[in-house]
């Protein structure tokens, strides 16, 4: 947001994300560090300004019903205009542009709001030039290490043993997995880890979890007009789903029709609506990516890693917290590692920002592949358990000249290993995962 204010010349704001991850007040932090003035006005909270800003026939007359409702000066050069639940208007971004045009110069605007994804695909005209878009998501593990006071020195260290393939110190390596089983069961919704630090009380970070997950559901019947059963039905067999051996989402499941094109918009909802992560399959791992997905098989994931961890009982949390070895958590290791690969830009570039995996009877399957500037393609393993070393499809398909690979990654709890073509990290370190590394 800094970075947005010091490079704009008259462009607008977007803040986008799902529900509950801080997009509010983190504006307001913002606000409070680099302006004088901060205006704030909510689309929900305010229904007689909505209906106001709605009817607005103009930019001029626009900005009059503004500076009306605003509780504080409007002065040039010195106040940022923050509209938010802009869902509940999506001609606001329409009109930003005129706004901007009028009056961007000499005053600041951001809106944000929850499902934006899905409502602006009805917008009339998208305003190219005058808006810049920011998307949040939930706290990452290296966020989540910040809250949990784990030493700058050590994630420096640990960023330093990634650069540069080399094993970490055994203490920190094992302070960081038992950090890590943590976050897989607290998850990054900001206030589920504030109520985690605050009282180390797991039974207060579930009912927040458990809060968020039905506020979910409700937006579902809310905004997802005469799809809203079926779309809720998707939602909650996601956890279901990922508990599968394959892990893909079967569409006879919903309603015992078996044909995918039919829920297409159902399951572009969630994705749209930030609340899911879907994985692409690709007929073949080679660059680029995609222009060999087949909509035919996908995975669907939850946004944040914790709710899966609650949707999946008690008795998962407590294996994770206790770090059992003799169970499989695969399901929540692979929805960790999408929600970091997501969050960090290593996803398709295409609107729905989807992430790839390989399927094929003959070689198998690998759980991702991330795609790099420059036509590089690396295939990704995520393993839970002991035999990490066991990975068939990825042999596989590293042994077929015409794909190109050259490198490959396992994910695991072990330490930094290397081995020919395969690097076996420790799953933490999808922190250091970013698309420009």
């Amino acid at each position: 947001m800094k970075e947005w204010k010091r490079l704009k010349t008259s462009q607008a704001l977007l803040v986008t994300g799902a529900r509950q991850v801080g997009k509010t007040y983190l504006i307001r932090q913002f606000a409070r560090e680099c302006y004088r003035h901060f205006v704030e006005l909510n689309l929900i909270e305010q229904p007689d300004f909505r209906d106001a800003l709605a009817s607005a026939p103009d930019a001029a007359t626009l900005f009059l019903r503004i500076t009306a409702f605003a509780k504080d000066d409007l002065v040039p050069g010195e106040t940022l205009v923050f509209i938010d639940e802009a869902q509940e208007c999506p001609e606001i971004v329409t009109a930003l542009k005129f706004l901007v045009d009028r009056y961007g110069k000499d005053f600041d605007f951001v809106i944000s709001g929850s499902l934006l994804g899905v409502e602006l695909k009805d917008i009339r005209s998208m305003p190219v030039g005058y808006l810049s878009e920011v998307e949040m998501f939930p706290l990452d593990f290296e966020e989540f290490c910040w809250a949990q006071g784990v030493a700058d020195a050590v994630i420096a260290e640990v960023r330093a043993a990634f650069e540069r393939i080399r094993s970490v110190d055994e203490f920190v390596h094992a302070r960081l997995l038992q950090t890590l089983h943590v976050y897989l069961v607290v998850g990054g919704m900001p206030d589920a880890v504030q109520a985690y630090v605050e009282s180390n009380d797991l039974r207060r970070v579930q009912r927040i979890q458990n809060d968020i997950i039905n506020l979910y559901r409700r937006d579902i019947s809310k905004y997802a007009g005469n799809r809203a059963r079926v779309v809720r039905r998707v939602f909650d067999l996601v956890p279901a789903e990922l508990n599968t051996q394959s892990k893909r989402f079967i569409a006879s499941h919903i309603e015992g029709t078996p044909r995918f094109d039919r829920y297409d918009n159902d399951f572009s909802w969630l994705v749209d609506a930030g609340v899911a992560l879907s994985t692409q399959n690709v007929a073949e791992p080679r660059y680029p990516l995609e222009l060999s997905t087949n909509a035919s098989y996908f995975k669907l994931f939850m946004s944040d890693v914790g709710l899966l961890a609650r949707a999946c009982g008690m008795e998962v949390v407590r294996d994770l917290l206790f770090s059992r070895e003799d169970v499989n958590y695969g399901s929540i290791y692979e929805n960790y590692v999408a929600q970091e690969l997501v969050a960090h830009g290593l996803c398709s570039p295409s609107p729905d920002r989807h992430l790839y995996y390989f399927r094929s009877r003959k070689m198998g399957e690998l759980d991702f592949l991330a795609e790099w500037p420059g036509g590089r393609v690396l295939p990704i393993e995520v393993k839970s358990g002991k035999t990490y070393k066991r990975h068939s499809a990825l042999t596989r398909v590293l042994g077929v000249e015409n794909y190109g690979l050259d490198h490959a990654c396992v994910l695991c709890e072990r330490n930094v290993e290397h081995d020919g073509k395969v690097t076996y990290l420790p799953i933490y370190m999808t922190m250091f995962m970013l698309r420009e590394s």
